[in-house]
């Protein structure tokens, strides 16, 4: 069995820091790199790009509102039209400054509030993946497995790539436990290691209440803003590997060769 694991990088905001970013780029097969928009900055792009190339870490935009204030996590209406252009101003961004070091983003996954009104909503969902294509066909779309953008990449013909978090709990309905719950986070690195292994094992989604809803898993993400998101990463990996899963860059999934 083959397995990704991503992991949001490049977030440099007055809200998270990036000195966990260099240990967690030695874990990771991909990073999802923030453009700007909702944190991060042109030398922080340069920087993550620069140390994922010396890795093999494959990398993709991590695209959001324009809301440096929130971390992307205020929940926006936008037109469609508005919606488009975030997106491809975004992929424009980080491909500029990766093929400046000779190297190509390979994927894109939508960040914070965006990516959690992109999976409720198909038409939003739809929009987005419309942007990707005419931007790039060959992006591959990480999305949340089950979600309404899985639904719509693969309608739309995509290279879908369907993920599971790590270090989240789940609502019956598939959805991640809000951020507002006391239980939203797993914080334990052992605890989230069991918690991916079971999942991966049984390709469904472990929910919160011990329901399983089955899913398509490609890729599992460690978010990197946790205080033990370098022990959780290192736990899963090693997790995956005594299970014997091969882990690898998401171009270099089978299903996307």
């Amino acid at each position: 069995m083959e397995i990704n694991i991503n992991c949001d990088l490049g977030e440099s905001s007055k809200l998270h820091s990036t000195e966990n970013d260099p240990l967690l780029l030695e874990i990771v097969n991909s990073a999802n790199i923030a453009c700007g928009y909702h944190a991060g900055d042109t030398r922080t792009m340069e920087k993550t790009v620069k140390i994922s190339k010396k890795n093999n870490v494959s990398i993709g935009a991590h695209p959001s509102f324009k809301d440096l204030e929130n971390f992307g996590r205020k929940r926006i209406n936008l037109p469609s039209n508005e919606i488009r252009k975030l997106i491809i101003d975004q992929i424009n961004i980080l491909s500029e400054i990766a093929n400046n070091q000779g190297i190509k983003i390979t994927h894109v996954k939508p960040h914070g509030a965006l990516n959690n009104m992109a999976c409720e909503d198909y038409n939003l969902a739809k929009v987005i993946s419309n942007a990707i294509i005419d931007t790039n066909k060959d992006l591959i779309f990480l999305v949340p497995t089950g979600s309404q953008m899985e639904k719509a990449g693969k309608e739309l013909n995509m290279k879908v790539a369907a993920e599971i978090f790590a270090d989240r709990n789940y609502e019956d309905d598939g959805n991640l436990v809000s951020r507002k719950k006391n239980n939203a986070m797993i914080t334990d690195p052992n605890i989230a290691k069991k918690h991916v292994i079971k999942m991966v094992e049984t390709q469904a989604i472990n929910c919160f209440s011990g329901k399983q809803i089955p899913c398509d898993i490609d890729s599992i993400c460690v978010h990197g803003d946790g205080k033990s998101a370098v022990n959780t990463a290192k736990e899963i990996k090693d997790g995956l590997i005594k299970s014997g899963v091969t882990l690898l860059p998401l171009d270099q999934l089978k299903k996307f060769a």
